[in-house]
């Protein structure tokens, strides 16, 4: 396989098309990511002069630059390094998109906690760009705070800040188990948003919570599910759900080419069929 022509291109050439077009443009985040991959000291102090610069493309693209460089190989000095360079650009910044892009960069530096307190005082923020930021920042931390600030955003009025606080809580905090967090969740079983939804069944069925039975119940009678949904049937490990599983899989299209769904339902129903021997 030939290298993408962005690899060819010089690192000042890379800087420059980071720039182009929107926040989402693809050509800007291919050169991004060639950064991450090139890596080194030079790119390093590009990125982080970027933090400083008058423009705020070029702040949110040295975010975006350092978030994830040398990504391959990264010592906790080297993150460090990091931190400190996006740390104080962040403390003073005021552009709602650079702060999504600064926010959403600390999910990939570590477990260093020193951007917790900075994230915090954001989750109120108007712009739902910079909350959903927060959420990704908060993601990798487990205390009683940063946990409250994550249940305070599962209930937030923009649907991907809910599901990704609701999807932090649920299954990548998996490990902790208050009744708070599990009241969290149990608030999300009303959605209409499936994913959402589904994040919240998961998360109470992997706590072996009781209130999730029937609500996953009703879920698995309708005629579509997602994987999420299967998921936590396996997860409940209830036999009770087992018929359920087993009619989806009749039903299920040989064309359809959701092999994520196929793959996951077969999985949980060859775990109730054990459990049910």
């Amino acid at each position: 396989m030939s290298s993408p022509p962005e690899a060819d291109l010089s690192t000042d050439e890379l800087f420059a098309r980071t720039l182009q077009g929107d926040e989402e443009d693809e050509g800007a985040w291919f050169a991004i990511w060639q950064l991450h991959h090139r890596g080194g000291e030079d790119v390093f102090q590009r990125a982080a002069a970027w933090l400083q610069s008058s423009s705020p493309k070029e702040r949110g693209r040295g975010a975006n630059i350092l978030s994830q460089l040398d990504f391959r190989h990264r010592p906790p000095e080297r993150i460090a390094r990091f931190m400190d360079a996006l740390l104080p650009a962040l403390a003073k910044e005021q552009d709602a998109a650079v702060l999504a892009a600064m926010t959403a960069a600390l999910r990939h530096l570590g477990d260093d906690r020193r951007g917790v307190p900075a994230l915090l005082s954001l989750r109120e923020h108007p712009d739902a760009h910079v909350r959903f930021g927060v959420v990704m920042g908060l993601s990798r931390f487990r205390d009683a705070q940063v946990l409250q600030a994550l249940i305070q955003l599962s209930r937030d009025s923009d649907d991907a800040v809910r599901e990704w606080a609701t999807f932090t809580l649920g299954s990548e905090a998996r490990e902790v188990d208050t009744p708070e967090l599990r009241e969290a969740l149990v608030d999300r079983l009303s959605e209409t948003h499936v994913k959402i939804r589904g994040e919240a069944l998961l998360g109470l069925a992997l706590r072996k919570d009781a209130r999730v039975l029937e609500p996953l119940r009703r879920v698995l009678e309708g005629p579509v599910v997602t994987t999420l949904d299967v998921e936590a049937a396996q997860a409940l490990e209830d036999v009770s759900l087992l018929p359920l599983l087993l009619g989806h899989r009749e039903a299920f299209d040989e064309e359809d080419e959701d092999h994520e769904l196929r793959a996951v339902l077969f999985e949980a129903i060859h775990a109730l069929e054990s459990l049910a021997r």
